[in-house]
């Protein structure tokens, strides 16, 4: 479909738009090839730098053709794991400038969220690094206006946020990944080219103060609403954030629009004042329409604001996968009818892949690799049948294939080896080939492996997780109330150890139906090892506490205040943070314990 006016859903034109998605059809048709040529790149970057020289010793790999080098890179260099790594990357953040793990000067080290492992980790952050990300952005934005055109002219609003930065022992500059991108050149040359596309400004968008960023996102969304084209953030949640505040601020936003001015209760940093009092001027007919509508859509519950408030926008787009499933249901409460276009698959150590079906919903989405932004491998993930006399249940493994050999439904963990420094880096992402793109597998998210329930010899992923909360929440909606947010811990301190699932619940649910709740997830666990040690009582009684609202709200806050950036914010669904659960236990009032198995 061709974009109105000539220009597509990042606001480059159609001739842009057909050379990028022209070139990414040429690199998936010949996505083996491409790898091993990634690789060869790689390598001839870096062949000498320390942690290669250690593994490779003086064999001359840059001077092989492409597949001998690539047998030979993967039979010398073991995979690793980020502790394997950590100590040269503690020695770049400590300032030794020797080629450690690349022969490029690495100036910038990114934290990932913490929300996995309970801490957060460095990760390398180079001129590649950003981009990736521009391309990437550029690419998805072709194959998504090839169905939801935009008007030129017309603008984005971006739920986006920065963190603040920090300089390491030796100099280095620390931050998000985003965080870094939003400074970076790459960033504002995308600004620069959709310049009337963004309706906030980098005050705004940098400020390191989450709640008073997404106040003036919204008022600038506002301010512009009829010209926004689509809303979109990094993560699903991040959006739902946004309009969860809007319930309780839009009386605010609605007299700045009236008066072209800014709370100054809830607007405190001068520079993110000035920005956006420098953009807006009174608007009393807009703000007087607004208020009409938010009043309409409070006894509607806010169902369908996004299309009431901002009647042009195409679509909501975002990462809807994995953690960010839980969000979809309040998601499409606020888009009504509007589309939801789930974003792309990346992590902080590396892109990985494309939505190149934007039409498909969250649910569906796959994603297809792309082969030339890191080099791939793929480990074969088997997941033990396990019967009722069985002892283990786990993840068995299979040599590393490279990406031309993977096969159609099987399940595998990536390892990736990238510009930046990560050699055989295992991501601990599982994931499921769902089909092929020319050449390029598509992939399907399935889970993190260390993200695990498990007591005994059960094991179960986050996407377990979240089949047997839906499963419980049904009982829940009966009743009018509302699922905010869930996350998971296995008690393994008293014994039997057993599973407590916490929920934030919006409304009123009598005891007996959250009994109900509790009883109903304990047996919607399919997990063999999980049945077998229920029925024998070497798993004790799933527990269900109920916490106060606000709890998850202090959940993001604690890793706010410890660096994370809200859009790379993921509430974990499973989680041995010891922080956490401490949280999680003050905020407890309600405690149920299940039934089942009795």
């Amino acid at each position: 479909m061709e974009a109105a006016n000539n220009t597509n859903g990042n606001g480059y034109g159609n001739n842009y738009e057909c050379d990028i998605i022209r070139w990414f059809e040429y690199i998936s048709e010949n996505a083996g090839e491409v790898q091993r040529e990634t690789l060869r790149r790689i390598l001839e970057q870096n062949y000498d730098v320390e942690y290669l020289k250690k593994r490779l010793g003086d064999t001359k790999i840059q001077d092989m053709d492409a597949c001998e080098m690539e047998t030979l890179y993967t039979s010398l260099v073991p995979l690793a794991s980020h502790t394997d790594l950590e100590p040269y990357i503690q020695r770049i953040a400590d300032g030794d400038t020797a080629s450690l793990l690349t022969q490029e000067p690495i100036t910038k080290l990114s934290l990932s969220s913490g929300t996995t492992e309970g801490r957060q980790k460095y990760v390398p952050f180079t001129k590649h690094s950003s981009q990736t990300t521009l391309q990437i952005f550029r690419l998805a934005a072709a194959y998504r206006s090839r169905v939801y055109p935009i008007r030129e002219g017309g603008r984005i609003l971006e739920f986006i946020y920065s963190s603040k930065q920090f300089k390491t022992k030796g100099g280095l500059t620390a931050g998000t990944a985003t965080t870094h991108y939003y400074a970076s050149e790459e960033f504002k040359i995308k600004q620069e080219k959709t310049k009337s596309f963004t309706c906030s400004p980098e005050e705004v968008i940098s400020s390191g103060e989450y709640k008073q960023s997404t106040y003036c996102h919204l008022l600038l969304g506002l301010f512009f609403s009829d010209q926004v084209e689509f809303i979109t953030s990094t993560f699903a949640y991040s959006i739902v954030q946004a309009f969860t505040a809007f319930e309780e601020c839009w009386q605010d936003i609605c007299i700045d629009i009236r008066e072209g001015s800014l709370s100054s209760s809830r607007i405190t940093l001068p520079k993110m004042r000035k920005a956006v009092l420098d953009t807006i001027s009174p608007k009393p007919y807009l703000a007087s329409k607004i208020e009409v509508v938010c009043k309409k859509l409070e006894s509607l519950d806010w169902f369908g604001l996004v299309p009431k408030l901002w009647p042009n926008a195409k679509y909501v787009y975002s990462i809807m996968t994995g953690s960010m499933q839980h969000y979809l249901k309040k998601l499409r409460h606020y888009a009504g009818d509007l589309p939801l276009v789930s974003a792309d698959y990346g992590s902080t150590e590396s892109w990985i892949g494309v939505n190149v079906d934007p039409s498909f919903p969250p649910e569906d989405v796959t994603f297809a690799v792309i082969p030339t932004f890191s080099y791939f491998e793929f480990i074969p993930i088997h997941r033990r049948k396990q019967d009722c006399n069985s002892a283990i249940d786990d993840f068995i493994e299979d040599e590393p294939v490279p990406l031309s050999q993977v096969k159609l439904g099987q399940e595998y963990e990536i390892v990736l080896t990238s510009f930046t420094g990560l050699y055989r880096y295992r991501l601990g992402d599982v994931v499921e080939v769902a089909g092929f793109h020319k050449g390029t597998p598509k992939l399907n998210f399935v889970c993190r492996r260390k993200l695990i329930l498990t007591v005994n010899i059960d094991k179960n992923t986050e996407k377990d997780l979240q089949l047997v909360v839906d499963r419980g929440s049904q009982l829940l909606n009966k009743t009018g109330a509302e699922l905010v947010d869930f996350t998971s811990h296995a008690d393994i301190v008293n014994q039997p150890g057993h599973y407590i699932i916490y929920w934030e619940i919006k409304g009123d649910v009598e005891e007996g139906v959250l009994n109900q709740c509790c009883r109903e997830m304990d047996v919607s666990f399919v997990d063999p090892g999980y049945v077998v040690s229920r029925r024998t009582n070497s798993i004790g009684p799933l527990e269900l506490c109920i916490v106060k609202r606000g709890a998850f709200r202090m959940i993001l806050d604690y890793f706010v205040g410890n660096g994370a950036a809200l859009s790379q914010f993921k509430t974990p669904r499973c989680t041995s943070n010891q922080v956490l659960v401490r949280i999680l236990n003050d905020w407890t009032i309600k405690r149920f314990h299940s039934t089942a198995y009795c």
